[in-house]
């Protein structure tokens, strides 16, 4: 074989190689990961950009977006990957208020998404549900460590004309037909108006903190529950709707990306509730980066 002959073929070699690395790139396209604007979304979307990145994705990140905003960003086809809650689906996209378990809600929304094209991996062991929370302090002095314990408490002083039990609330959660009197009803006690007081949601855990509320209403992995040292207290009876952080992918990203589906089932397998509770403290209380924060958080769990 002539030097020019081997010269040709190292040249088609070349060409061929340049086109398959070329048809490589195109497959694995560039994935828009998309958020939330609050702490616990911020985080989420960054360890999944940062992750993504490390097994061989090129990310884009687009955070700080309002609920309705992100779903339709992601339906429209803008984002590619989302983390989402299975109670916001089924209550703020579905409009479905019916009460189910949390496995009924996750079937429920996995099922009415499919047509969409929007396809629910598998869900984190993080639920950031609606939660009542004590200053810890005052809730193992009366020894109250669920909803019953605390309708039980405020029955036993209103009997014995106790001082009032200031409950702070958002203003939706005190008016909305799920809300506040339904759960009142559920629990067999009632507050009277003046007891209950309605606030921003960020000012009931300062109230909390400073021990002006007796209980208020928060997020179950919020950062300001360790933070601030508070007691959250057992939905015993099931009063609120799980809200299991999951993936959620356009069914076309997966169908082109086919490892993608078990790398973020792996991800999801090692989010918990606690673990997000720590994350966002070291945020929200100890003020720490969000990519700081998000990459320790992969290479802790042996992610990256």
């Amino acid at each position: 074989m002539t030097s020019k002959t081997i010269a040709k073929y190292a040249l088609c070699a070349l060409a061929m190689g340049l086109a398959m690395f070329g048809t490589a790139r195109a497959q694995a396209q560039n994935l828009v990961i998309g958020g939330k604007n609050f702490t616990e979304q911020l985080l989420l979307s960054d360890m999944t950009a940062q992750y993504l990145r490390a097994k061989g994705y090129d990310t884009e990140l687009k955070n700080g977006l309002g609920t309705t905003l992100m779903r339709s960003a992601l339906e429209s086809g803008q984002l590619d990957i989302v983390w989402d809650y299975t109670g916001t689906a089924l209550i703020v996209y579905n409009h479905i208020e019916d009460k189910l378990d949390p496995d009924q809600i996750y079937q429920k929304v996995k099922e009415l998404d499919a047509p969409r094209g929007l396809t629910w991996l598998n869900e984190s062991g993080l639920n950031n549900t609606y939660a009542f929370a004590m200053p810890r302090k005052l809730a193992e002095h009366y020894g109250i460590h669920t909803l019953q314990d605390l309708a039980d408490r405020i029955n036993a002083d209103d009997r014995d004309g106790g001082k009032p039990h200031l409950m702070g609330v958002d203003y939706e959660f005190a008016s909305r037909p799920d809300g506040l009197g339904p759960m009142q009803e559920l629990y067999g006690f009632k507050l009277a108006r003046s007891e209950v007081k309605q606030m921003d949601p960020g000012l009931v855990y300062t109230a909390l903190k400073n021990e002006q509320l007796f209980v208020g209403l928060t997020y179950a992995s919020d950062g300001r529950i360790k933070g601030f040292d508070l007691q959250l207290l057992d939905d015993d009876k099931g009063y609120f709707a799980a809200y299991k952080a999951t993936p959620v992918v356009r069914q076309d990203i997966l169908d082109k990306n086919p490892a993608l589906a078990g790398q973020l089932n792996a991800l999801a397998a090692k989010i918990d509730t606690a673990t997000m509770t720590e994350l966002n403290k070291r945020v929200d209380i100890d003020q720490e980066p969000v990519a700081k924060v998000a990459a320790d958080f992969l290479k802790q769990a042996g992610l990256i």
